[in-house]
C-alpha cells in the first residue's frame, strides 16, 4: 500500500453520525436502562412486542437488505418491500441503497485489506463496528454497483427520507404502542433502546465473528466461516462459508436441520405470493463443492505425513486419494455431458421432456454418488491426519 493511501488510513476522519448513535445507545445501555429495569416493572406487552421487533428488524435485514436487495436471491411483492424497508430502517444500519451498495462491495473484494469496507484482515474490531466510526478510504460511497437498486421506487424513498422514518420508526412506533398498553417508558427501552443495541450487533456478528469462528466446509478461499451457533443469533446467517460462495441462493443454511428462519420466512412468503423466482443452488454444485473442498483437506494431510513413520499405511492412502480424484473427474465429466444435454434441449424447445427423462435419474445418481464419496473422503482426511501426527 502507497504512503498516501497509508495517510488516508491513519488519518481518515471521524464518522460523527455514527459515533453519536453508537455513543448514545452505548451509554444508554450502561446507565439509563439499568436504572430502569430496576425501579420500574416491564410488562409483558413489552416483552412480547420486544420480541416481535427483534425478530422483524433483524430478518428485514437478512432478508430484505441481504438476501432480497443486496443478492436478488428472490423477489418480492411490493408490500413485503415496504415492511422490509421500514423495519430495515428501524435497525439504523442506514438505508437500503448504502447497506447494499457497500455489502456488494464487500463479497467482491473479500478480505482484501484495502478494499473490503469491512475486511478481516484489519482485525475483529473493524470488521464488527470499527469500519463505521471513520471515514475510511474503503467506505466511499460509490452506487455503479448499485444501478438495479436505484430504478427501485421503495429503495430510492427510503434513501431520500432515511432520517424522517428511522427516527419515526424507533422513537414514535415504540412510543404509541407504549402508550396503547400504558407502559411508554418500558416500551422505549425494551422495543427501542434494548432492542436497537442487540439487533446492531447480532447483525455485525456476520461480518465480525463469522469471519474468525467456525468451520470452512466449502472453501478457504476467503476467511468465512460456517458456524452453527452464529447462526442462533444472526437468524440463519451463521452459515457463512456457504453464503460467500454461493451468495444468489436464497438459503444460508441449507439442510433442514440448520437455523434459519430467514430462509423459512421467504419460504412461506412464497407460499402465499409475497415473494417469487426463488434461487437455489442445484444440489449437485452443493456437493461437488464439499467433495472438492474434502479432497483439498485430504490432500494437506498427506502433504503433512512423514513419509519414513508409515510408508505403507502412507502409499496405501496416497493411493486411495489417487483412485478419489479420478472418481471425481469422471463425475464431474458425466455432470457437465448432462448439462450440455440440457442446454441443446432448450434449444430445441424439449426441456420440460428432459426433465422428465432419464437425465433427471442420472443426476440424482451422480448426486448420491458425490454424497458416497464425501463420505470416504472425510475418513480418509481422518485417516491422513492420523498419518501426520
Amino acid at each position: 500500500m502507497s504512503s498516501v493511501s497509508d495517510s488516508a488510513w491513519e488519518r481518515a476522519p471521524l464518522n460523527w453520525p455514527a459515533v453519536i448513535l453508537f455513543s448514545l445507545t452505548t451509554l444508554g445501555m450502561l446507565t439509563v436502562f439499568p436504572w430502569y429495569a430496576w425501579t420500574h416493572d416491564f410488562s409483558t406487552a413489552a416483552w412480547v412486542w420486544f420480541v416481535v421487533f427483534m425478530y422483524g428488524t433483524g430478518m428485514s435485514i437478512t432478508g430484505g437488505y441481504h438476501r432480497l436487495w443486496a443478492h436478488r436471491a428472490y423477489q418480492a411483492h411490493w408490500s413485503l418491500k415496504i415492511v422490509y424497508m421500514l423495519l430495515g430502517a428501524m435497525s439504523l444500519q442506514n438505508s437500503i441503497l448504502i447497506w447494499a451498495s457497500m455489502h456488494r462491495i464487500h463479497h467482491k473484494e473479500v478480505d482484501h485489506r484495502d478494499r473490503d469496507p469491512y475486511s478481516a484482515e484489519r482485525g475483529l474490531w473493524f470488521s464488527h463496528m470499527g469500519w463505521m466510526l471513520r471515514n475510511y478510504p474503503s467506505s466511499a460511497l460509490d452506487y455503479k454497483n448499485a444501478r438495479d437498486l436505484m430504478e427501485d421506487p421503495i429503495v430510492m424513498f427510503q434513501h431520500k427520507h432515511y432520517l424522517g422514518i428511522a427516527l419515526f420508526m424507533n422513537i414514535a412506533v415504540p412510543a404509541l404502542l407504549g402508550w396503547a398498553y400504558g407502559d411508554v417508558g418500558g416500551f422505549l427501552m425494551l422495543v427501542g433502546l434494548l432492542r436497537l443495541v442487540l439487533s446492531q450487533h447480532f447483525t455485525f456478528f456476520i461480518n465480525s465473528l463469522a469471519h474468525y469462528w467456525g468451520r470452512q466446509p466449502y472453501t478457504t478461499e476467503n476467511s468465512a466461516r460456517d458456524n452453527d451457533v452464529l447462526a442462533l443469533f444472526t437468524y440463519g446467517e451463521g452459515y457463512h462459508n456457504y453464503h460467500h460462495i454461493f451468495q444468489w441462493d436464497y438459503r444460508n443454511g441449507i439442510r433442514w436441520w440448520q437455523w434459519d428462519p430467514t430462509k423459512w420466512m421467504i419460504a412461506g412468503a412464497a407460499r402465499i405470493g409475497l415473494a417469487y423466482n426463488l434461487k437455489r443452488v442445484p444440489e449437485f454444485v452443493i456437493r461437488r463443492q464439499m467433495v472438492q473442498r474434502q479432497l483439498e483437506r485430504a490432500q494437506e494431510q498427506l502433504a503433512k505425513a512423514q513419509p519414513e513413520a508409515q510408508p505403507g499405511r502412507l502409499a496405501a492412502l496416497q493411493t486411495l486419494l489417487e483412485q478419489e480424484l479420478k472418481h471425481y473427474a469422471e463425475i464431474a465429466s458425466e455432470w457437465a455431458k448432462l448439462q450440455q444435454e440440457k442446454l441443446e434441449a432448450a434449444k430445441r424447445q424439449l426441456a420440460e421432456q428432459w426433465e422428465n427423462s432419464e437425465a433427471r435419474a442420472r443426476i440424482r445418481a451422480l448426486e448420491d454418488s458425490l454424497h458416497q464419496q464425501h463420505r470416504r473422503l472425510r475418513l480418509l482426511s481422518l485417516q491422513a491426519a492420523q498419518a501426520a501426527a
